[in-house]
């Protein structure tokens, strides 16, 4: 029997590397720099193909599971200016007496801790991974561990990291507050020093004026110079919305009133969102009549498994070429 050959010091690091990855302790190195696990191979060439795969595997739909899914989606690529109070799961920690997620936040940081304890949480920021529930999660994390008065900066957020579903109380309502301007981001705008006004001001004239529909869900009305429009995010299947859009449209039912036009859809976070041009005059009060009766009409349309006919069909085909992917 051959002797068993001593374990040479490299071949202890190898092992004891290779331990360390598989037991998630993965030091943070260069893609060309030596493996952790001691094989010898770069970094990019040996486990850092898994981490990288894990990094950017897309989530068609990070809000999935969560409650107002359809907001979350709206929120993050509709609306300029709104927030929403979060419930934790397991309740607040000391010292944090609430979490609020905000469209967007000064300087486009992506969370803050302010004096008082309290956090607010940037939803429209870019995320390094491609599971955007994952890296909200990781920056929320961070925001709660932050010192009173600290913004928190983008990181990398951990593979195996926890994901919003996780750390967000799963029965809590989810009720948007949509705002004209961007005063939540100081507590007290009123007497804010010039150069924070300054930064109010720009931002609430970039703001585009908009409104959420009370009865319907995740349905926002918004103003601009030349007409209204109405973009509602909605929770059914894509094939199958479609083609109850379709049959609405091949009927002559698909607007939202006289002056009114389905004119398309965003495709954003694994949801359509259906798009409406309105009159300029039309304002949300206006809207919530309309959208209440179409959802009548749509519920009965999805609710069809007959065959669609040829005008149906080609109504679909409108509709279809008429999609803008935004996420």
């Amino acid at each position: 029997m051959a002797k068993k050959r001593p374990q040479t010091k490299a071949g202890k690091q190898q092992l004891a590397g290779k331990q360390q990855i598989e037991d998630g302790e993965i030091p943070v190195v260069g893609a060309r720099e030596p493996c952790p696990c001691g094989s010898g191979r770069r970094y990019k060439a040996c486990h850092g193909r898994a981490a990288a795969q894990a990094v950017t595997e897309l989530v068609a739909r990070p809000f999935e599971g969560l409650a107002g899914e359809c907001d979350w989606v709206a929120l993050r690529e509709l609306v300029p200016a709104a927030t929403v109070e979060l419930t934790l799961r397991g309740g607040l920690p000391e010292g944090v007496p609430s979490v609020t997620l905000a469209t967007v936040l000064p300087m486009a940081w992506p969370a803050l801790r302010r004096d008082d304890g309290s956090v607010l949480l940037g939803l429209q920021n870019d995320t390094p991974s491609g599971d955007l529930s994952r890296d909200l999660a990781d920056t929320l994390r961070q925001a709660l561990d932050a010192e009173p008065g600290s913004p928190v900066t983008a990181r990398r957020a951990p593979a195996d990291g926890p994901r919003l579903q996780d750390v967000l109380g799963p029965d809590a309502a989810f009720e948007p507050v949509v705002h004209s301007g961007f005063e939540f981001w100081v507590p007290d705008s009123e007497n804010a020093t010039p150069e924070v006004t300054a930064s109010l001001e720009r931002a609430n004239e970039a703001a585009i004026p908009t409104a959420r529909l009370s009865g319907v869900e995740a349905a926002y009305w918004c103003e601009t110079p030349e007409k209204n429009h109405l973009r509602w995010v909605m929770p059914h299947p894509e094939e199958q919305l479609l083609d109850a859009l379709a049959r609405l449209h091949a009927a002559g039912t698909s607007s939202l009133g006289e002056g009114t036009r389905l004119v398309g859809s965003f495709r954003a976070h694994g949801l359509m969102v259906p798009v409406w041009d309105l009159p300029s005059a039309m304002g949300a009060a206006e809207c919530e009549k309309p959208a209440v009766e179409f959802a009548e009409r749509l519920a009965a349309a999805l609710a069809s498994d007959a065959p669609l006919t040829a005008e149906e069909r080609r109504a679909r085909g409108g509709l279809t070429n008429r999609q803008v992917t935004l996420s």
